[in-house]
């Protein structure tokens, strides 16, 4: 890494490993890594609700499912499958789809994307479909599943990745797509089509996961064949082998577990992540977690449990983001703050945060530690319920932009980036992200408009969340079962909670306490139309970007930051911006008056066209 020059003008994805390195962040809920993450609970891991069993309600999340459900379902299957049949030399009708995902000799690293990884997010779409089929029941869905995995077979061969800059990065994908395909919409090929990609793409890969310094150091035609991601193939190659798939996929996760430079020194408390490319290293965590629960090893567990402790606490903004220009920073360095000058990248969004909602998930349930759903929360609301809808045309939002100057949404400039993948995904995962459960009950997770429902021994029971948090700080939880049922309700109190949140049971305040940045049990017989009432406190609070700025803050109310719409003065007064509040209760608006008039802010997520500004100068 030492050497690689900043560019001057600000990359795209193909410049991220030329940056250097730097960073430094406040966080607002503090990790200490394995040790107060909750290692040593002794419980087995919470199991997550099958995808079917959770409904999301009206709002802004099943807007967004909808939408990308949609829109997938209804793309052609031919243009889908156009690279695949092209690489492969056969007939291959149907409209490119353009951008990264065309078979194309266009590409150039330090020019155009088009043609960048041909047909890199099919595995993606695909494993959206086969969730969204079991989230909805969809016939159409779980048909064109299956139509589409029969058409990719015959194209399958070793040839696709001749001359092919990132095939551990396809195959990873695709094999998520075909192992989803097979235990979400009962897809009877897919384990089999997948052992024919396996196949295929095994004499294109390494020995061993490679660090992309390791594959600067070989030789290559272009840089672009050093940004393989070999590292992040354990993950599936695991979910493969527990689905079925064979001895071999348990065997080849081990392969590629990126021990050596990676989970070795995380293990040991090293903070290794300044220099590395965030999204990817991130998404590795999940396979670290993945060699827990199916080896037993303690130490990926550790190394897991410390990387996301290094994220939390030194490489995230305000909005629980994280990776400007898609590195991650020095710690102590000040280049978080620097960031707000340099770049209008500043996360990686649709990406970023399916990455950090999978570790987060996998955490939570081995740990039981409320703050890694604080987390979730944080970044749902922050950043990715704000994305703008992908377009039929295949552009897509990529990046939050926390610039001082000029910040707003926009589209990526390629048409079916990365992260058109990912934000599929994301939005078929919202629901399992919400509850989990264990033997004794029920924990929600996120506060949202959804409905849970199980079986507990031979009662049929039913949550129903009922909320508009957090444009109101308060949300009902109505129990539905057929007989009494005993058996306890954990609610994540938030790390940022008041003193005067309460919950309530059928309208009385319960005893038990409210521990912010923990989960709270009510234990009970459950009746038939039970409600539990939560009230939030939601203290005002400015965090600062970095500890090498603490006069560069962002308003942060709850779990939500708080983004000036326009051009606000500078320098603010610390007071004028704790003095923001709520136009009116359920409003989306907040203002404050200042010497030079009315500033008003907007959550992310309600933000539309508008120029914003996150973070303020104020005065020392």
């Amino acid at each position: 890494m030492k050497g690689w020059r900043i560019p001057k003008m600000q990359p795209s994805r193909r410049a991220f490993l030329k940056l250097g390195v730097a960073t430094a962040v406040a966080s607002a809920t503090r990790f200490s890594g394995a040790e107060a993450a909750g290692s040593g609970t002794g419980a087995a891991p919470l199991d997550q609700f099958g995808y079917n069993e959770i409904e999301l309600l009206d709002g802004p999340m099943r807007q967004q499912f909808e939408a990308n459900h949609s829109l997938f379902l209804g793309l052609d299957d031919d243009r889908l499958l156009k690279p695949f049949r092209q690489r492969a030399g056969q007939p291959a009708p149907g409209e490119d789809m353009g951008g990264w995902y065309d078979n194309s000799p266009d590409f150039d690293p330090h020019g155009t994307f088009h043609g960048f990884i041909p047909g890199h997010s099919f595995g993606q779409y695909l494993s959206a479909l086969a969730r969204a089929y079991a989230i909805t029941g969809s016939q159409p869905t779980r048909e064109k599943v299956a139509r589409i995995v029969r058409a990719f077979a015959p194209t399958i061969t070793t040839r696709f990745y001749d001359g092919y800059h990132l095939p551990a990065y396809t195959y990873d994908k695709t094999s998520c797509g075909l192992i989803d395909a097979h235990q979400f919409a009962g897809d009877g090929m897919a384990l089999k089509v997948l052992d024919a990609a396996t196949d295929a793409v095994l004499p294109h890969l390494p020995p061993k996961a490679m660090s992309r310094a390791e594959q600067y150091a070989q030789p290559h035609p272009d840089e672009a064949y050093c940004w393989d991601e070999t590292y992040t193939l354990p993950e599936n190659l695991f979910l493969a082998y527990h689905r079925g798939a064979g001895d071999r996929y348990r065997d080849l996760a081990v392969r590629f577990l990126e021990d050596d430079l990676y989970f070795n020194p995380l293990s040991e408390g090293k903070n290794v992540l300044p220099g590395e490319h965030a999204y990817s290293h991130v998404n590795a965590f999940s396979s670290a977690m993945q060699a827990y629960l199916t080896l037993g090893s303690q130490k990926h567990l550790l190394a897991a449990q410390n990387g996301f402790a290094f994220l939390r606490n030194t490489q995230s903004f305000a909005t629980g983001g994280w990776g400007p220009d898609e590195l991650f920073r020095k710690p102590d360095s000040g280049e978080m703050g620097e960031s707000l000058k340099r770049t209008h990248f500043s996360f990686e969004t649709p990406c970023g945060s399916y990455g950090h909602f999978k570790i987060a998930r996998y955490l939570l349930r081995v740990t039981r530690d409320s703050r890694y759903g604080d987390s979730m929360e944080q970044v749902l609301l922050n950043t990715i319920l704000g994305a703008k809808p992908i377009r039929e045309d295949g552009f897509s939002f990529y990046y939050s932009d926390y610039n001082h100057i000029f910040a707003n949404k926009g589209y990526h400039r390629d048409k079916w980036p990365c992260c058109s993948g990912t934000f599929p995904q994301i939005t078929a995962d919202y629901g399992i992200s919400s509850y989990f459960r264990d033997a004794d009950g029920v924990y929600v997770n996120l506060y949202v408009p959804s409905r849970a429902i199980w079986t507990r021994g031979s009662a049929r029971v039913t949550l129903t969340q009922h909320t508009n948090y957090p444009y109101e700080p308060a949300t009902q939880i109505e129990l539905s079962t057929a007989k009494p049922e005993p058996f306890t309700v954990h609610l994540r109190i938030p790390a940022w909670a008041g003193a005067k949140m309460t919950v309530a049971v059928n309208g009385r305040r319960i005893d038990a306490p409210l521990t912010p940045g923990a989960f709270t049990a009510i234990n009970r017989t459950w009746n038939d139309g039970d409600r539990i009432e939560v009230e939030f406190e939601m203290p005002m609070a400015l965090e600062a970007v970095d500890p090498q700025h603490p006069d560069v803050v962002a308003p942060v109310l709850g779990p939500i930051a708080l983004f000036a719409l326009g051009r606000p003065p500078s320098p603010l007064r610390r007071s004028t911006l704790l003095a923001a509040a709520q136009t009116a209760r359920g409003s989306s608006t907040w203002s404050v008056e200042t010497g030079n008039g009315s500033l008003v802010f907007k959550p992310f997520a309600a933000i539309q066209e508008e120029q914003y500004r996150l973070y303020h100068e104020v005065e020392a």
